[in-house]
C-alpha cells in the first residue's frame, strides 16, 4: 500500500501533479456516442449544447472491424470542437482486449490536453486502477500533458462490487464508478436480460388475507443494494457515483423512476444512451425548484449553520442545514449550465 506521503505524488518525472480535490462541474447526464460513426460526429455541436459529459464509446456496441476508426473517430472530434462548460470523456476498451494499449496511448498523445476522464470499463480491483494510473502518467510525461487525466471505474463484475471501496481510494486520479448492469448481471449469474431497471418476477408477496383475496406483488429494485455499496464507497473517498445505462430506450417512465432512485441515494448523475434520456436525466438529477427555494431559506435563516430556526412549523437545526447546503450547493452547479434554471432557483 502506497503511503500517505507519496499518494498526491506523480507517478512518472514530468507528468502533471494529480488533484487534491475534483474539480466541481455538474455532471447530470454522462452522454454516450459511436465515434465511428461519421453522421453522429457530424451532431456533436448540437449535443455538446445539451449535455454536460460527452462521452465516446470505443468499447461495447463497436463491432471489432469498428475499433480503430472509433478511436480515430474519438481523437477527431477531440480536436475538432470547443468543449466549453461540457466535458470529453472516452469509454476505452477493457484491460485484456487488444486494443487497450493502443486506446491509451493513442488518445493521450494526440489529445490528451483535450480528455477529462478516461472510463476503464470492468473494473476488478485496486490493481488496475493502479496499472492505468502509472500508464497515464507516463503517457502525460511522454506527451507534456499539462493536467491529469482522471480514471473513471465501471463497477460490472461480482468481483469489482466486493472490492469497490479499494477500487474507490486506489488512485488521487480516481473521478467515480458507474454502475454496469447488463455485465454485472452475467457475473453474478443473474436471471434477466434486461440492461438496468427492476424484473417482474423480483418482488415482495403481501401476506395472505383472510378473505382468501389476491395478494398483492410489488416490484422490487435489483440494483438497489448494489447502488448503496458504490454511493458509500464513492463519497468515502471524495468521489462520484453514477447510474449507468437504463437499456430499453422506449419505456421513459422506467427509465425516469431508475434515474431517480439513484438520485435520491447519493447519485451525481446517470449514462443516457439516446437523446429523450438526455431530457430525463436533466429533470432528475436537478434539484426540484421548491426545494431549493425552501433549502435557501435555511441556509438564510442559519447562515453559520448553528441554533435552531422555525420555518414554515418546521424545525431546522445543523443537520438540515447540511442537508439544506447539499440542495443548494448542486443547484449552483446546474445554474452554471442552464439559465432557465437559473433564474428559477433565483440565482440570475
Amino acid at each position: 500500500m502506497k503511503l500517505p506521503v507519496n499518494f498526491y505524488k506523480p507517478l512518472a518525472i514530468g507528468a502533471p501533479l494529480p488533484f487534491r480535490t475534483l474539480p466541481v462541474r455538474p455532471e447530470r447526464m454522462i452522454h454516450f456516442f459511436p465515434p465511428h460513426v461519421e453522421k453522429i460526429r457530424a451532431r456533436v455541436p448540437e449535443m455538446l449544447a445539451q449535455v454536460d459529459v460527452l462521452c465516446g464509446n470505443l468499447e461495447d456496441a463497436i463491432p471489432v472491424e469498428d475499433k480503430g476508426a472509433a478511436r480515430e473517430g474519438f481523437i477527431a472530434v477531440a480536436n475538432a470542437h470547443d468543449f466549453g462548460g461540457t466535458q470529453l470523456w472516452v469509454r476505452v476498451n477493457c484491460l485484456n482486449s487488444p486494443w487497450i494499449l493502443d486506446d491509451l496511448s493513442e488518445i493521450v498523445a494526440r489529445a490528451g490536453n483535450r480528455v477529462d476522464v478516461v472510463m476503464i470499463p470492468k473494473v476488478e480491483g485496486p490493481w488496475d486502477i493502479h496499472f492505468v494510473d502509472q500508464y497515464l502518467a507516463l503517457l502525460e510525461a511522454r506527451h507534456g500533458i499539462t493536467r491529469p487525466i482522471l480514471i473513471h471505474a465501471l463497477l460490472e463484475t461480482a468481483e469489482g462490487v466486493k472490492n469497490v471501496e479499494q477500487i474507490a481510494g486506489a488512485s488521487p486520479r480516481m473521478h467515480g464508478l458507474s454502475l454496469g448492469p447488463a455485465d454485472l448481471a452475467a457475473s453474478r449469474g443473474m436471471k434477466t436480460t434486461r440492461v438496468g431497471g427492476g424484473h417482474p418476477f423480483y418482488g415482495v408477496l403481501s401476506d395472505p388475507a383472510e378473505d382468501g383475496a389476491t395478494r398483492a406483488f410489488v416490484q422490487q429494485d435489483l440494483w438497489h443494494y448494489t447502488v448503496a455499496r458504490m454511493v458509500d464507497a464513492c463519497v468515502s473517498h471524495g468521489i462520484r457515483a453514477f447510474y449507468g445505462p437504463f437499456g430499453d430506450i422506449r419505456d421513459e417512465a422506467g427509465c425516469e423512476a431508475q434515474f431517480r432512485n439513484a438520485f435520491v441515494m447519493g447519485c451525481t448523475g446517470a449514462w443516457s444512451l439516446a437523446p429523450n434520456q438526455i431530457a430525463i436525466a436533466r429533470r432528475v438529477f436537478s434539484p426540484d425548484v421548491k426545494e431549493v427555494l425552501f433549502a435557501k431559506r435555511i441556509l438564510d435563516a442559519m447562515p453559520d449553520g448553528s441554533g435552531v430556526a422555525m420555518i414554515d412549523g418546521k424545525m431546522q437545526d445543523d443537520a438540515t442545514w447540511k442537508q439544506a447546503k447539499v440542495i443548494v450547493d448542486l443547484a449552483r452547479l446546474v445554474a452554471q449550465k442552464d439559465p432557465e434554471l437559473a433564474t428559477a432557483y433565483e440565482f440570475a
